[in-house]
């Protein structure tokens, strides 16, 4: 039996971070042919270091003007909060080398004697849900991303002043008898002006650990045990310091390895790709058990073989003592949802652009929009598991 009592640490990155930065613009890529045409296919990577951004990667779709495309990074650049002499919005130097999507690839998704439409690839994916929070996530992973999310909005407003995009946080927590009970450390490196030394860095911070995370959480908690910038000053920060990459935060954009993953990112790809759109129905199916009542934990695996519409596997893990019901839950899922590529588009309505917003801040965890954002967030299908 695992044990259920142990410190668990989940860490986030803002949107600043240069990985995150690569994530924005991919996704931005993938939106923008999207909303020109719906079935377009898309596989954008993109890299970020001293003032130089390179797009690379396979498409199909409508041709799109580089002007107009290069215009649209440089917006995602200033939009994140990127005007400094290693890297700026104006005067990044922007390469888009994206080209047509391979016909073999083509061939095994799109065969007319598979009118199902086969997946775009091969893989794993998980999706998972939990009560520890109210919106069914694990708890160091929330607020690790809610730290970061309230420091951004207000540096973008104005209100926190001389602090930069980049940024990173990492909340550890007890768990006593596998529930969250406090927390234990809070470390917090953000980027900075030259303006501010490290003691008014922590000064400005520390509020936003209290706005953050419950006082239930935080009561016990030494002070000793709270790091700001840890190293020193975070002058230098962004893609100037450190080269970003596409696909390096999974767990970050997942549950913070609260859960396990398949190893796909999602960034940069369309919804024909079920690195992400199966891992969006994974979620959906997690979170709508778990919010049907039928148990407080569910972790869901779904595999896939290029070409093959339908998942070759289904898996279903509930909460200790929930064992009994996974084959009823199963019998539910089998019954009631489409999870071909196809059916997990049109149930989840994937083939819009609404992929930007999730490139920071966790895809898991956040609130539907009426323009179909987190659509995957729903819960509208939990009355169908109640058992």
């Amino acid at each position: 039996m695992a044990t259920k009592n142990y410190l668990f640490t989940s860490e986030s990155v803002s949107e600043g971070h240069p990985d995150k930065v690569c994530d924005r613009i991919s996704d931005m890529v993938v939106d923008t042919y999207l909303s020109k045409d719906p079935v377009s296919r898309v596989a954008c990577e993109t890299l970020a270091t001293t003032n130089k951004v390179v797009l690379a990667g396979e498409t199909r779709g409508p041709k799109l003007d580089q002007d107009e495309l290069i215009d649209k990074v440089r917006n995602c650049i200033k939009d994140i909060g990127y005007d400094q002499e290693g890297f700026s919005w104006k005067t990044a130097n922007i390469e888009t080398h994206l080209h047509e999507q391979s016909s073999d690839i083509a061939m095994g998704v799109d065969s007319k004697e598979n009118k199902d439409e086969g997946a775009g690839d091969q893989g794993i994916m998980f999706g998972y849900a939990c009560k520890e929070t109210e919106d069914l996530m694990p708890a160091p992973i929330h607020y690790s991303h809610k730290v970061l999310r309230l420091m951004a909005e207000d540096r973008k407003s104005g209100s926190l002043k001389g602090i930069e995009p980049d940024s990173k946080s990492q909340v550890t927590m007890l768990y006593d008898d596998d529930k969250p009970v406090k927390v234990t450390s809070v470390v917090i490196s953000t980027q900075h002006s030259k303006d501010l030394n490290q003691d008014q860095v922590k000064e400005l911070i520390i509020p936003y650990i209290k706005k953050s995370i419950p006082e239930k959480y935080l009561k016990d908690l030494n002070q000793k045990e709270i790091y700001i910038n840890p190293t020193g000053q975070f002058i230098i920060g962004g893609p100037d310091g450190d080269t970003g990459l596409t696909g390096r935060k999974i767990i970050v954009d997942t549950y913070g390895g609260a859960a396990p993953h398949g190893g796909g990112a999602f960034s940069g790809k369309d919804p024909t790709k079920v690195d992400r759109s199966a891992a969006y129905a994974s979620r959906y199916l997690a979170k709508n058990i778990v919010s049907s009542g039928v148990s407080e934990k569910c972790l869901i695996q779904l595999a896939y073989a290029i070409g093959v519409s339908k998942p070759l596997s289904v898996f279903i893990k509930l909460a200790e003592g929930d064992e009994g019901k996974v084959d009823k839950v199963k019998k539910i899922i089998n019954e009631n949802f489409d999870l071909s590529p196809r059916g997990i588009r049109e149930m989840l309505k994937l083939n819009n652009p609404i992929y930007q917003v999730t490139s920071a801040y966790g895809h898991f965890g956040r609130k539907p929009t009426n323009k179909g954002e987190f659509s995957w967030e729903k819960t509208d299908k939990a009355n169908l598991f109640k058992l």
